[in-house]
């Protein structure tokens, strides 16, 4: 990691998306379990995770194309965000299918988060070019 990268609790950028990642895997899976649900909507979360997670490991192994990864990444991030976004469609009935909507709502606060992460990095990386 070079001194003047953008890091977020001493971690760089590929290692937040890979635990990010991870955390999306967790979520989608563990609701799926405390809710007992039988639709497969309910991984979205979890099918989300799963290509953060590989191209975080890509960007971390494969230095060279660490640029074309992450902006895969920030794809994904601004796709988590937008879907979270349909927690809106909801309204005003908001948590009436309170674990799809609760889901809906983590997507939508942690891809936004994590967007907003990804364009501070972007901005340090031209920065710093």
């Amino acid at each position: 990691m070079l001194k003047n990268e953008f890091t977020v609790f001493g971690y760089g950028m590929e290692k937040i998306t890979v635990i990010y990642g991870f955390f999306l895997v967790f979520w989608g899976l563990a609701v799926s379990a405390v809710s007992q649900s039988d639709s497969i909507t309910s991984f979205i979360p979890s099918f989300l995770g799963l290509p953060l997670i590989i191209f975080g490991f890509l960007a971390l192994m494969i230095p060279v194309r660490k640029k074309l990864f992450m902006h895969i990444v920030v794809l994904f991030g601004l796709l988590i965000f937008l879907g979270g976004l349909d927690v809106a469609r909801s309204y005003p009935e908001i948590l009436f299918n309170f674990w799809a909507d609760l889901s809906k709502i983590v997507l939508l606060v942690t891809g936004s988060i994590f967007t907003y992460l990804n364009i501070k990095s972007f901005i340090q990386a031209r920065k710093s070019a």
